[in-house]
């Protein structure tokens, strides 16, 4: 029994050293293993880390070290590498600009009436009006008549007092026209008094026979006559030797003020020393226009009731389907989503990018976007200074004549809206060589954008790219005829038929069934030549719009009382 305890006290003792040993040594073990869990990967990263296995083991391979996002639609910061020079325009070198009159076009001697004198009064901003000062040559060679300069819009939504001389070289535009159409600076005076002109309108897309039937007569009758409101009021299609005279109106006669184009061509230069090419972008995100097109951008309630606000100063807005708007195409890109469209067209976040825009809704929230895919991102006050633009900075029209000539000299134009800038650009682009001119095909984008979510950025990117054929400023693009001739000028467009046939007798790379036009040159099919929407431009309105104090850095628009004309506009717009 004694040595039984004397055993029991033994094992007691050496008990009692070993346990000790045993909580240092599990305190020990709990330290490490906290140590390494704070190391280890969480879950979501643990299944990023697949994510990126697996995208290492697929084709067209996204850097992930090089890309922003966390989900699987990560967009890489360098653009894809594609089979195509993305800063120019397949087979642009077998086109070219030609709109001299033919020999069966009479000289403005042999077809100008004496006392016959045409004024206008256009219509919107500076290139809503480019169109009516365009058409306004045009329709005084139809009814044989002299052309007084037109005078410009001074009362509508822009409040520009600039007149004709102020924009344009008058003396340019008449001496240039001269063989055309015979062109004063004002109307002549019988006796002390100037000629007097009775206002009338014609309807839009006036023919030859509606001039005839509707304007001659009181031409015969009172000699003079002032066309008001006009922009858009000429046909789209008329005799070739007409649009070739649009043509020498639109793209040769009508040249900005030296101002203007020194001005301008500052801009181009310092944007081409920041870079080899630049991409113009041509931003519509505007409160207002944003609130006529009934378009909804998830911006909540507090979208809803500020746009809401501006949408009701239209009396007669009829209550839009925001989803039905976007559906059909109808809604303009927001700023990401050109971002987006951009890098998936292969443009890197190298790229630098001059931004033409009005105030955008959300101010910098909405820009963020777009400039952390393109961080090189200017506009025309961040690379002039105050001093330089004080002489334009008063006049709407003159800002957008520099926004104008910067965007047309870029590389490649990009537009997120098809209003009035980017109509005129598209078709002087296409005049002028083909330049690339990227028109979102807002229709078919609209669904990626809806599912980006849920697919890679590959799908995406091949998504756009696909979708995006037909909407590149490539040669061909839209059938002849089909659109505003302002935006497709087919009939001033011609081709280089021996070069372009010796081009498809060269070596054939992909066999004797390929067709060597088939891809290069892509046409628009029916269905989205009819559909192609037409976004607002606050260029349109040619409403007379007072502003007080309100919404948006203190004003809104205000309708009351506004002469609206409500109808012609909301028929321009479903065009």
């Amino acid at each position: 029994m004694a040595q039984f305890q004397r055993r029991r006290h033994h094992y007691y003792n050496r008990l009692r050293l070993v346990i000790p040993l045993i909580s240092a040594v599990s305190g020990v073990l709990l330290i490490l293993f906290a140590f390494l869990s704070f190391l280890a990967p969480s879950p979501l990263d643990s299944d990023q880390l697949r994510h990126r296995l697996l995208q290492h083991s697929t084709t067209n391979k996204v850097d992930e070290n090089d890309a922003v996002g966390v989900s699987k639609f990560r967009v890489p910061k360098r653009g894809m590498k594609l089979d195509r020079d993305i800063w120019t325009s397949k087979n642009s070198k077998f086109y070219h600009g030609c709109s001299n009159a033919s020999n069966k076009f009479p000289k403005v001697e042999a077809v100008t009436h004496p006392n016959r004198y045409l004024a206008i009064a256009t219509s919107g901003g500076l290139n809503q009006q480019r169109t009516g000062i365009t058409d306004a040559v045009v329709a005084a060679r139809i009814l044989n008549a002299t052309l007084v300069i037109p005078k410009l819009d001074q009362k509508s939504f822009w409040k520009d007092s600039s007149n004709f001389s102020e924009i344009f070289d008058v003396d340019q535009f008449i001496s240039y026209l001269s063989k055309d159409v015979k062109i004063i600076k004002q109307l002549p005076r019988k006796g002390k008094k100037k000629i007097s002109a009775p206002t009338m309108r014609v309807p839009r897309k006036c023919s030859e026979r509606c001039y005839h039937n509707r304007v001659l007569p009181v031409l015969l009758k009172r000699h003079a006559v002032q066309l008001t409101k006009f922009d858009y009021r000429l046909a789209n299609k008329l005799d070739t030797d007409l649009q070739k005279l649009r043509c020498r109106v639109n793209y040769h006669a009508l040249k900005f003020t030296d101002p203007i184009l020194e001005m301008g061509e500052k801009l181009v230069h310092r944007m081409r020393l920041k870079s080899k090419h630049y991409i113009a972008l041509h931003l519509r995100f505007e409160p207002d226009m944003l609130a006529f097109s009934g378009c909804y951008y998830g911006g909540g309630e507090k979208e809803k009731k500020e746009l809401g606000a501006i949408r009701r100063r239209w009396k007669t807005l009829h209550i839009s389907n925001p989803d039905k708007e976007r559906r059909h195409g109808k809604c303009p890109l927001t700023p990401e989503e050109v971002g987006l469209m951009l890098r998936a067209l292969g443009y890197g976040s190298d790229v630098h990018i001059y931004v033409a825009s009005g105030e955008v809704y959300g101010g910098e929230e909405t820009l963020a976007p777009l400039k952390a895919l393109f961080p090189n991102f200017y506009s025309k006050e961040t690379i002039a200074t105050k001093e330089e633009l004080e002489p334009f900075s008063s006049f709407s029209s003159r800002m957008a004549a520099l926004d104008f000539i910067v965007c047309d000299e870029s590389d490649v134009f990009v537009t997120n809206n098809n209003g009035n800038m980017a109509k005129i650009l598209a078709g002087r682009r296409r005049y002028f060589g083909h330049k690339p001119t990227i028109r979102p095909n807002a229709k078919k984008l609209y669904r990626l954008f809806l599912s980006k979510s849920n697919m890679t950025w590959e799908a995406f990117a091949s998504g756009v790219r696909t979708n995006q054929r037909g909407f590149m400023g490539e040669p061909n693009e839209v059938r002849p005829g089909r659109g505003e001739f302002h935006e497709n000028p087919s009939t001033c467009i011609c081709e280089d038929s021996q070069a372009k046939a010796k081009k498809d007798s060269g070596p054939r790379k992909y066999g004797k069934g390929y067709d060597a036009t088939r891809k290069d040159d892509v046409i628009i099919d029916d269905q989205n030549a009819d559909d192609e929407p037409e976004w607002p431009d606050t260029d349109d309105y040619d409403l007379n719009v007072p502003l007080e104090k309100g919404l948006f850095n203190g004003t809104v628009l205000d309708y009351d009382g506004a002469t609206s004309d409500y109808g012609e506009l909301e028929e321009m717009l479903s065009d």
